[in-house]
């Protein structure tokens, strides 16, 4: 599928998501397994104490945001990194694109960070000469496919090995293969020389420590700690809400992010760096810039969702979510799909731009189910959807048909004469529908219960 997709346009990107066998095969697959993980997991665990907990903590960083931002920039300052604070995404590519601008960098290298993404990081400093290169599989997969992630994770998991052995033939100029140990170690033996020959480093952050100035990387590659010790110059990009008060604090989201992601007890690698390279130290960025962006984040705090910022990017609402497990993730046409993508991206990019995606959910209620900091998430869209009513966003015909629904469950009289009109012109409504929408609904029932009680 194509990545340039609107989310104006959910519905259709939907539709062409679900005729693509390959996709929902791939996204099947995924997703069971990690839910299975996330099971195994989490099984005999005191989940539900540990949910509260680190639920009570986000709240209270959100709740006195910007008094935790003052004392991480403060204490990050004390510990030798730079910090900037730029208020929206232009800002922000601005500010990063300076410093290695001044610096002569040349060429990066790049963990994974969707906030980068948000703020289109990459086109914008490659139309300024200066190369990115995705280190993370997954993100050098969709980099190399010159796709965009469809999963916050897991970037390529709308792609099959076989997928990615033809990328890799056409791309690397290498033999084909569909062996994972093979693709794996083709990504290796390209990215080495990447590490080696890079100006500088760019990553995001999982959190970052108010009362040590610490940033927080969780990976299950090596690439993240390459990219932090290996070139000179460290940039950290983050969103303001990714703050936690101390790093007493960092073991109860360390034991939840993983097992909700991917069921793991711990990521292979859990990096906490603080400031820049000490004068006994043999690795570390000599210069560490740490860029917090707020693009939108502290208008969200001061209004009715401002829970969407609780969120710590687990990515396990997505495992779980009916919609996102069959169309995958660039149907939504946003940065971040599945459910919080939905709360976040209408939030961040105002309802009149991203209202067709409240069309995305079934508000089973599986989402909240499985945060693990407890962003009310069911809610959420369900207040969104009424705004989007109020707003006058909801389509016409949809509007017309909920009006007359409501006026016909109102009476007993008139709705048994529209569920008799139902059973008898059923067959002519299938053979006029073009779009087979009323196909894929199910035949009104012959027999109701309520002519059973009869």
């Amino acid at each position: 599928m194509s990545t340039t997709l609107s989310r104006l346009n959910f519905r259709k990107n939907a539709s062409d998501a679900l005729k693509d066998l390959s996709l929902r095969q791939a996204m099947r697959t995924a997703t069971d397994m990690f839910i299975q993980k996330r099971t195994q997991g989490m099984a005999s665990l005191p989940m539900e104490e540990w949910r509260d907990h680190a639920s009570a903590i986000r709240t209270r960083v959100v709740q006195d945001l910007p008094a935790y931002v003052d004392e991480f920039s403060a204490n990050a300052t004390k510990a030798g990194a730079v910090v900037h604070r730029p208020k929206d995404a232009e800002t922000a590519r601005e500010t990063i694109y300076h410093l290695l601008r001044d610096r002569r960098v040349r060429k990066t290298v790049k963990a994974k960070s969707m906030v980068t993404e948000e703020i289109r990081l990459n086109a914008f400093l490659e139309q300024r000469g200066i190369g990115v290169i995705e280190t993370d599989l997954g993100e050098y997969i969709v980099q190399l496919a010159q796709e965009t992630p469809s999963h916050i994770l897991a970037p390529a998991i709308h792609k099959n090995r076989r997928q990615i052995g033809e990328l890799f033939a056409t791309k690397l100029e290498v033999p084909y293969s569909d062996d994972p140990v093979v693709l794996t170690g083709i990504a290796r033996r390209v990215l080495r020389e990447e590490f080696l020959s890079a100006d500088a480093g760019i990553t995001g952050a999982n959190f970052a420590v108010a009362n040590t100035g610490s940033l927080v990387i969780f990976t299950n590659e090596g690439n993240g700690r390459m990219v932090t010790t290996l070139p000179p110059l460290h940039v950290a990009v983050l969103t303001i809400e990714k703050i936690i008060p101390q790093l007493a604090d960092l073991p109860a989201f360390a034991r939840l992010l993983a097992r909700s992601a991917t069921g793991q007890m711990l990521s292979s690698y859990l990096s906490v760096i603080t400031g820049t390279r000490k004068p006994q130290e043999s690795t570390g960025a000599r210069e560490l810039h740490i860029v917090l962006v707020d693009n939108g984040r502290s208008a969200i705090r001061l209004g009715r969702y401002w829970e969407i910022l609780k969120c710590i990017r687990c990515s396990a609402c997505m495992n779980v979510c009916p919609v996102y497990r069959t169309i995958g993730g660039h149907a939504y046409g946003s940065t971040y799909p599945g459910p919080m993508g939905i709360v976040l991206t209408t939030v961040l990019e105002g309802m009149a731009n991203s209202y067709p995606l409240l069309d995305g959910t079934t508000l089973c209620g599986a989402c909240t189910d499985a945060c693990p900091v407890r962003v009310p998430l069911t809610r959420l869209l369900a207040q969104l959807r009424e705004e989007r009513v109020e707003r006058g966003f909801a389509p016409s015909v949809e509007k017309a048909a909920m009006t007359g629904f409501a006026t016909a469950v109102k009476s007993p009289a008139l709705f048994g004469w529209g569920r008799q009109l139902l059973r008898t012109f059923w067959p002519v409504l299938q053979r006029i529908d073009s779009r087979a929408i009323v196909r894929r609904l199910p035949r009104p029932a012959g027999d109701t219960f309520s002519d059973r009680g009869k």
